[in-house]
């Protein structure tokens, strides 16, 4: 165990988060996230994380694997059409992951996933919290738009929340 990095994530309050994403950014990503559910079937979850938790941690888990966790937690793969996505955000070591359901992902790929996530990293490490974000989710958008279109009845499924963790 790395233990400086331990210490770092230990010692992160979570009101940090909020510097990057203050209220009116996680309301301009809570829009952007309704406004995208109206044009396709699929579902998106943005999560905010200041550090991991003390026992992912201990055990060695990366940031995707807590991006897996909470995909699972959250019911991210749980909709009618297979088609939820979570962006995962973990401020400290500025790493984003997205996990996508099976229905989306055997249509778009792991490259488009991995082309994203970096684009909105760098986003990230210029500073651009908020336009990073926003880019991310109207790359999804297409994305879920061209495969999934909107049908008569659109449930909205997931809160459009952004969730700080």
């Amino acid at each position: 165990m790395d233990v400086v990095r331990f210490l770092r994530h230990a010692l992160v309050p979570q009101w940090w988060a909020m510097r990057a994403f203050p209220p009116a950014t996680l309301a301009a990503l809570e829009a952007a996230i309704a406004a995208s559910e109206r044009q396709h079937t699929g579902e998106l979850r943005f999560v905010v994380e200041a550090a991991l938790p003390p026992q992912h941690l201990l055990a060695g888990r990366s940031a995707r694997e807590r991006a897996i966790e909470l995909f699972a937690q959250l019911r991210v793969w749980d909709t009618e059409a297979n088609s939820g996505v979570l962006i995962y955000v973990q401020l400290l070591d500025r790493k984003v992951e997205i996990v996508a359901d099976r229905g989306i992902d055997a249509r778009v790929g792991q490259a488009f996933w991995e082309a994203v996530c970096g684009r909105v990293q760098a986003a990230f490490h210029a500073g651009r919290f908020e336009a990073g974000a926003l880019a991310a989710i109207g790359e999804i958008t297409a994305a879920l738009a061209a495969h999934f279109p909107p049908a008569a009845a659109n449930p909205n499924e997931l809160p459009d929340r952004p969730l700080l963790l």
